[in-house]
């Protein structure tokens, strides 16, 4: 839903994340989040596991495409209520550690986006903000970007705006769909400073709060690159739209069922519920 489609008024600020007891991450990388609006790169999976993680999502792609044709590569979005793999991968206690780290101990996953980059694709991901995006109040989502792919410069690496976060919602325009994934691009980002690719190896993960500048370049190599995003937040978050819980799964602690009912562990692989594609990296 694009951002002027929301027409109640969002808190769209960033908060500083205060944990004195931390999990996983480390207090200077809280700080570093804090300050630069992510962290990166920490490690979910072994080199076995990311060449599993490859495999099944190679798998769920064929299937999606001979059940429609029409989809492309960034079609897989929200499967982690329909794919018990994909459940598993949005559960995956190693990764909540590191959210609750930044969100507390109550995490809401909502949803998750494969973007897999085609060798070749001609088009960019735009700069933009995901909360911009989103019909959410207040803006506490952090994304979790697990590299599928190794990604690098090469292969268009997403980009942050380091401090961008703290800056509010940035004016964007729009931008045509043949030349970009997204329909929003903020303007004026080279006064937002230099950017900092998010270079992962296939099996890694970064983390980045939901309004950070960020994006990526047309993949002009001949390397695929692919990653899932996984969006995780507390349960004080409100959806000003229903529709926007149906792919929620209370991952720890608790939350109202009447504002995030959650999602059970799927009984198999389910590639018939295709939803359309919300946010992007």
């Amino acid at each position: 839903m694009p951002a002027n489609a929301v027409t109640e008024e969002r808190d769209l600020s960033f908060r500083p994340v205060e944990n004195a007891s931390p999990l996983r991450l480390t207090r200077e990388q809280i700080r570093f989040y804090n300050e630069r609006g992510y962290v990166m790169p920490l490690r979910a999976f072994s080199s076995a596991e990311a060449a599993r993680n490859r495999a099944y999502f190679d798998d769920l792609l064929k299937k999606v495409q001979a059940a429609r044709s029409d989809l492309d590569s960034y079609s897989i979005n929200g499967f982690h209520v329909h794919c018990a793999g994909l459940y598993d991968i949005v559960t995956h206690p190693l990764i909540l550690d590191h959210v609750q780290d930044l969100i507390g101990p109550d995490v809401i996953c909502w949803g998750s986006h494969f973007f897999c980059k085609q060798p070749h694709e001609p088009r960019k991901v735009a700069w933009h903000q995901d909360a911009s995006y989103w019909p959410f109040t207040p803006a506490r989502t952090v994304t979790v970007w697990l590299a599928i792919d190794d990604t690098d410069r090469e292969n268009a690496a997403m980009m942050f705006l380091p401090g961008s976060h703290a800056k509010g919602h940035l004016k964007w325009r729009q931008v045509a769909k043949d030349q970009a994934v997204l329909n929003q691009e903020i303007e004026d980002t080279g006064q937002l400073g230099e950017p900092v690719y998010d270079e992962l190896k296939a099996g890694e993960f970064s983390l980045h709060a939901d309004m950070l500048a960020h994006g990526s370049e047309p993949n002009t190599s001949a390397r695929r690159r692919c990653g899932l995003t996984i969006r995780y937040c507390p349960p004080t978050v409100r959806a000003l739209s229903p529709a926007w819980t149906r792919g929620a799964i209370v991952c720890r602690g608790s939350a109202l069922p009447e504002a995030w009912p959650s999602n059970p562990r799927p009984a198999g692989e389910d590639v018939t519920a295709i939803v359309q594609a919300i946010g992007g990296n």
